[in-house]
């Protein structure tokens, strides 16, 4: 059996070499010569999967080890009998954290408070839910806005897009459909961006042409906003301008901590066992989280405190840095790419100890929520 395999998928070469031959490519160099004899291709979403791809190839199953599936023409694979797997929900916690760590530097840079705030989640599905769970311990008014998932369930919990977007924080968790009665291209037109209110905070972590980039580029200084970017139009070119002008930018990495690569490995190779008909034989030891233990021995804002917190784990700043630099750079799609290809995978919270000053039951709740393990000094 031989496998093309994206060559960014973590532990690719040990887990499904156990099949057959394993070749590892860049995900732009994957091409329907490369795929003529090959029986299996796994991917990420840099890697369009489509009649162009695969006509008059031998591939009989297709793996996507993303949560995003708008890359795969999955009708194309249904007419051709060709098996799809993608790997829904496995960095849910890491595009979550990312969220809220991103907000935690906001909000301390303009003095803001959480509990006097609200967000607008869009797309409540496997990362929006979770934002929810922590914007509501955190204080914050939650206004949700799942169309599909109001459908199905009749909930009144769902609210309209007009309603959610009347929130001070606006955080984007929806696939990006281009056509269709839950289209999500270009959900957020120049139309769209004017209605929200002025100085509104907007986050993207989904698709970047949820929102027309242009668009956003030539209103976000009239309204005053403040704009988290880690997708982006036209990926890896991207506007130079609008970096100019976002609060953080980031390159496509919210999702990259090293739990959510492996999970999103280990769901498709779970699926190639299935389709081979195999049993599992799936074991990679996580390195060990070294200095896992933080210490809070102040008594700051709930703010500060999560602040001081997650900056012993992930820097924010130190991503929005390097991207930044691809101003500079003769090939910017190139320096893109390789600052994904390259990125230094974070932990997840639940890797790490926080000690904290006895009495402060809201932020043990609150870091509890989080995944954290909390100790109370007394």
């Amino acid at each position: 059996m031989k496998i093309i395999v994206d060559e960014n998928i973590e532990k690719a070469k040990e887990l499904f070499s156990q099949f057959g031959d394993v070749i590892l490519l860049h995900g732009r160099k994957i091409s329907n010569e490369v795929l003529k004899d090959a029986d299996a291709l796994i991917v990420r979403s840099i890697t369009n999967v489509n009649k162009n791809l695969l006509e008059n190839t031998n591939v009989k199953f297709v793996g996507t080890a993303t949560i995003g599936r708008d890359h795969i023409d999955t009708d194309y694979l249904l007419k051709n009998n060709i098996a799809f797997a993608d790997a829904q929900g496995c960095n849910a916690h890491a595009v979550k954290e990312y969220v809220i760590t991103a907000l935690t530097e906001i909000f301390v840079q303009k003095g803001y408070e959480f509990k006097y705030s609200s967000i607008g989640i869009i797309g409540a599905g496997n990362i929006g839910s979770k934002v929810a769970e922590c914007a509501e311990v955190l204080g914050m008014k939650v206004i949700l806005n799942d169309p599909p998932l109001q459908r199905k369930t009749g909930n009144k919990i769902y609210k309209s897009l007009d309603e959610a977007l009347k929130a001070d924080i606006i955080t984007l968790h929806v696939p990006l459909n281009k056509e269709g009665i839950d289209k999500t291209f270009h959900l957020f037109d120049k139309e769209k961006l004017k209605s929200l209110k002025d100085g509104a905070i907007i986050i993207n972590s989904a698709r970047g042409s949820v929102i027309n980039n242009d668009e956003l580029n030539n209103v976000i200084n009239e309204k005053n906003f403040t704009v988290v970017l880690d997708v982006w139009e036209n990926e890896p070119y991207i506007n130079n301008s609008l970096i100019e002008k976002v609060y953080l930018g980031t390159p496509h990495i919210a999702g990259y901590s090293y739990e959510g690569k492996i999970n999103g490995t280990r769901m498709i190779y779970s699926a190639l066992c299935r389709f081979l008909n195999v049993k599992e034989n799936f074991e990679i030891k996580a390195p060990v989280v070294e200095n896992n233990i933080i210490e809070v021995t102040h008594n700051e804002s709930i703010e500060k405190s999560l602040q001081y917190i997650f900056r012993k784990i992930y820097n924010i700043k130190e991503d929005d840095r390097r991207l930044r630099e691809i101003k500079n750079e003769n090939d910017p799609g190139k320096y893109f790419d390789n600052l994904r290809k390259d990125y230094l995978l974070r932990r997840e919270f639940n890797n790490y100890t926080v000690v904290i000053p006895e009495k402060n039951n809201e932020l043990k709740k609150i870091l509890e929520i989080l995944r954290f393990k909390v100790v109370v000094n007394r």
